[in-house]
């Protein structure tokens, strides 16, 4: 009796595709608007499907509509703290990965993050590197949980459709770790440059006030970042 294979459908290579960005959708929680924006971009050019929110009660709000799968909250929030959305998170995603931010080191908060299977308690300013390696693990710790997909044999050699060889991605050997307030730097003066030293144009557009704006740039020029006016 003579089998015919059928070859892999479209739709389950679209299903491969999405396996493969699985554990990838991260919910950044953050109350200060220039932290938040800096902390979805970074973690965007990570690789990761990013959204987010200002406030604990919004972010529940946000993933009864979009589901995640790690989780980046601040402890100080407005309203409803850190910890006790992270409560609320625990009992009804309990796969979810969280990583904690906090702006102080607060050994009990740390103990009741962790008693909840937080992936890590980093203090902020982190280093991107450190919340990098943190986002890995808790992708890891998510796509563990998943239910595991049956692998289906290889077709045989000649029913195997031609592979065309891929040019080897180029990794970059000059990777220096980036701290948030690094970040913050780099953003507000590519700010200030864009509106051509403009520093009420740049206070606003930052969404800070020129009093805050005055403050950072005499510590850049105090640092030697900038010259002095």
């Amino acid at each position: 009796m003579n089998v015919t294979r059928m070859r892999p459908s479209s739709e389950s290579s679209r299903e491969r595709s999405e396996g493969a960005a699985l554990g990838r959708r991260v919910l950044v929680v953050e109350d200060e608007s220039r932290l938040r924006d800096m902390l979805t971009r970074a973690v965007t050019e990570m690789g990761f499907s990013t959204h987010a929110s200002s406030s604990g009660e919004a972010a529940l709000r946000l993933l009864d509509q979009k589901p995640a799968d790690i989780l980046i909250v601040d402890l100080n929030l407005p309203g409803m703290g850190g910890l006790e959305m992270l409560e609320i998170v625990h009992r009804r995603w309990p796969d979810m990965q969280a990583i904690v931010l906090t702006g102080f080191g607060d050994l009990d908060s740390a103990k009741r993050a962790m008693h909840m299977d937080a992936v890590d308690f980093l203090t902020k300013p982190c280093a991107l590197g450190d919340l990098e390696v943190s986002l890995e693990r808790a992708r890891q710790r998510r796509v563990a949980k998943l239910p595991q997909t049956p692998v289906l044999p290889d077709p045989p050699p000649e029913e195997r459709e031609p592979q065309i060889p891929r040019p080897a991605p180029v990794v970059s050997t000059e990777y220096q770790p980036m701290s948030l307030e690094e970040m913050e730097k780099r953003h507000i003066l590519a700010t200030l440059e864009k509106n051509h030293g403009n520093r009420t144009l740049t206070a606003q557009e930052l969404g800070i006030s020129l009093r805050k704006l005055y403050y950072r740039l005499g510590q850049y020029q105090r640092e030697g970042t900038i010259p002095p006016p």
